[in-house]
């Protein structure tokens, strides 16, 4: 998904004021998370007696006033100009006063402050700073130490950094259970931000439980719950999980599986719009409509509404969203750039369904005059009216009774777990299980089609290269000693190419595992580009795909990561590339090949632009975001996954590039007198295809051209990579 940026509030000196932290939801849209407040470090130290031994005098740096000026800077909404620099010189004056507690109260003030501006890579050394200031303070067991971990956990999950953030969180719960009594209400804010995380990271129930105890502890504090600011983010937060329990339901509909699901999916929609409505209801009664929690509580409605297809009403919120995110941080930050693209998707959205409106209105006032061929195509490339794609599995019978992913998560819960719980009690801890790799299930895209080849009961243990020097060769004995029958699937047939060192389940190294699907144990360094641009997309996809289902340890996690996280010089060298290419096939050479009626030559074009397109649309989405382009199998199942995600980028690009190769079959072979009309068609898709492209370049600050001919558009782009390596630039 895009980098999600989180709303922070952290200047808000007021213990009562929780700082909720906003979900991502089951899409790319990047909302408000709001964070634990940054309490002042030097009083939590008064409390415990810390400021007298490490010799603090408030004559030479003085917290209070720093934090007064501080809310004065976010009062007048110049947080944008003048907070950095604020900030610095306080971090100096600490430093030459020998305030340990202040300069920890500045530093916690910091990671707050970059993270809502998404400079997420200085933060780590202020993340870093504060840590080890902790630590050398002593501060560990105290209140002023569980403040700074939840900061800087909070900081790591905005970063992506997500195995980071994750044992931060669970140190800060360990903290917090000591140092807050159980009806703290800033216990009630690490749930939230906890909940996040788990939002993240693709686990929205343990998400929704983490902010059904931050609820519980917030009602059971005495506030008003009709006024409680505290309250309504915990709303806007559990709408947004309910929306990917939503969203996941759904999938899991689909694919024939919604017998599992303890509730049906219009409930969870029903909850979501339930839960936003009354967040927007404190703000008003509150009279809080000027604060920055406001603006998230509107883009939380906003997902709602986008959601249940109300998109007027989605444009609307937006619209107040943007308002309030431009008085209080102005408009050159993360949150005012996103909430503006999901504005325009609700606008797009808005647009197309009117059309579709007065379409049906047309269709039924003129159903007795059918429009000529050509005005057929014309309408459609006009309208962008989706196409039939290949039927669903649902349609076909081909539903599986259980995805491959199901299978071996069952399979692990009922029989792995117990064995290695029984066997290997003390690497319970150590062991990382999951399906990642080669084989449509790990991509979710398998079906009873899938079952003849590769497909069976079976899932992935991972070892570090020490615990597999100790266990590994028994656990795999051990494995292979489960049963082969497994939910009334298996056993397992294993295609020639998925035996030995291809095999896709069973005992691994860690090293091992992303060797045999990459050539590497461990992603390349960002320094060495020429060694991801020798990594396809596909192969890519396949390291980061699938589920883990458990990872206690995170090494697996931390590898699987590194592969996710392309550097950017080479996701923008890789963008450029695609323009090039959707430029010589689709805008030079396919025309050239139908008018020369080389047919066979022009759907060669037709192909390449295809795949060129699809791939961009990944790479626009950011790999950390959306994945990886799969192998041409699935390239078009995982584009209509992402292009159906709220907020996705050149979402609509998907349904013209299938409208593109449906016409391109006549334009390249028809002999009945209809391929000139679809091949002009096809040019009208492939403009607007490209019009679209250079919209979306525009609004990331990637060109300041109009140009459409996208050959042109790739020096603006390759501007702005930073390494000079040749292996970057076109020539």
């Amino acid at each position: 998904m895009p980098d999600t940026p989180d709303d922070d509030n952290s200047h808000t000196r007021d213990e009562d004021a929780l700082m909720g932290a906003l979900m991502a939801a089951n899409n790319p849209m990047a909302l408000f998370g709001n964070s634990q407040p940054a309490a002042s470090a030097a009083e939590d130290t008064d409390d415990t007696g810390d400021a007298d031994d490490t010799g603090n005098h408030a004559s030479r740096f003085d917290a209070d006033a720093f934090l007064t000026g501080l809310d004065a800077i976010y009062t007048a909404h110049r947080a944008g100009q003048d907070a950095d620099a604020y900030l610095q010189q306080a971090m100096t004056d600490a430093e030459n006063a020998g305030d340990d507690a202040g300069l920890l109260t500045v530093l916690n003030e910091t990671m707050g402050f970059y993270r809502s501006q998404g400079r997420h890579e200085e933060n780590q050394w202020i993340v870093q700073r504060a840590l080890e200031l902790g630590l050398r303070m002593g501060l560990v067991g105290s209140e002023a130490w569980t403040t700074t971990l939840i900061n800087a956990a909070t900081a790591m999950r905005a970063a992506h950094h997500y195995d980071q953030a994750a044992d931060l969180y669970r140190q800060a719960l360990d903290s917090a259970t000591a140092t807050y009594g159980k009806h703290d209400r800033r216990l009630a804010a690490l749930h939230n931000n906890l909940s996040m995380l788990y939002s993240e990271t693709g686990h929205p129930d343990k998400a929704h439980d983490q902010l059904v105890q931050a609820m519980t502890i917030l009602n059971d504090s005495g506030a008003d719950p009709h006024t409680d600011p505290d309250i309504a983010s915990t709303y806007v937060n559990l709408a947004l999980v309910e929306l990917q329990l939503w969203h996941d339901a759904r999938d899991h509909e689909s694919a024939g599986s919604a017998a599992g699901q303890t509730q049906p999916t219009s409930e969870l929609l029903d909850r979501a719009d339930e839960h936003a409505r009354q967040a927007l209801n404190i703000y008003h009664q509150g009279k809080l409509t000027h604060s920055a929690h406001y603006a998230s509580a509107l883009a939380g409605a906003a997902q709602v509404q986008f959601t249940r297809g109300a998109f007027a009403e989605a444009v609307t919120s937006y619209r107040n969203a943007l308002d309030v995110i431009a008085e209080c941080y102005g408009t050159d930050t993360d949150y005012y750039r996103t909430t503006s693209q999901n504005l325009q998707a609700a606008k797009d959205a808005l647009t197309k369904q009117v059309k579709q409106s007065d379409s049906a209105a047309d269709r039924a006032n003129t159903a007795a005059n059918p429009a000529d061929t050509a005005s057929r195509y014309a309408t459609a490339a006009e309208a962008n009216a989706p196409i039939p794609s290949a039927r669903p599995a649902a349609d076909t019978g081909l539903a599986p009774d259980i995805t491959g992913l199901a299978l071996a998560k069952r399979m692990w819960v009922e029989l792995g777990k117990p064995m290695i719980a029984d066997r290997y009690p003390q690497y319970q801890g150590r062991i990382a299980a999951g399906l990642v790799g080669h084989g449509s299930e790990c991509y979710g895209f398998d079906d009873n089609l899938s079952h003849d080849h590769d497909f069976g009961p079976g899932f992935c243990l991972w070892l570090t290269d020490e615990d597999y020097a100790h266990i590994g060769e028994r656990l795999q004995a051990d494995y292979d000693a489960l049963p082969d029958r497994f939910l009334g699937f298996g056993p397992r047939q294993s295609t020639p190419r998925a035996q030995g060192d291809g095999r896709r389940v069973g005992v691994f190294r860690i090293g091992d595992f992303f060797e045999s699907v990459t050539g590497y144990r461990t992603a390349p360094a960002a320094d060495q580009p020429h060694e991801w641009l020798m990594l396809d997309e596909a192969t890519l996809a396949a390291a980061t795909n699938g589920q883990v289902f458990a990872d206690p340890l995170g090494a697996f996690s931390k590898t699987r990561q590194g592969f996710k996280l392309m550097p950017d010089d080479v996701r923008l060298s890789l963008i450029s590339r695609r323009l090039g290419m959707i430029s010589q096939a689709g805008q030079y050479n396919l025309p050239r090949m139908l008018r020369r009626g080389d047919g066979s030559a022009a759907w060669m074009s037709v192909s390449m632009f295809a795949d060129a397109v699809t791939s961009l649309v990944f790479l626009i989405n950011t790999p950390v975001s959306a994945g990886y382009a799969p192998y041409y199998k699935w390239r078009f199942a995982a584009l209509r996954r992402l292009s159906a995600r709220m907020g996705t980028r050149l979402a609509g690009v998907c349904g013209k590039v299938e409208q593109v190769l449906r016409l391109a079959g006549v334009a390249c072979y028809d002999d009945s007198g209809q391929a000139q009309d679809a091949a002009s068609a096809v040019d009208a898709l492939i403009d607007a295809i490209c019009a679209d492209i250079v919209a979306e370049l525009k609004r990331e600050g990637l060109t300041a051209s109009d140009e459409r001919f996208l050959e042109w558009q790739r020096p603006y782009v390759e501007a702005h990579i930073v390494s000079d390596a040749a292996c970057l630039h076109s020539l």
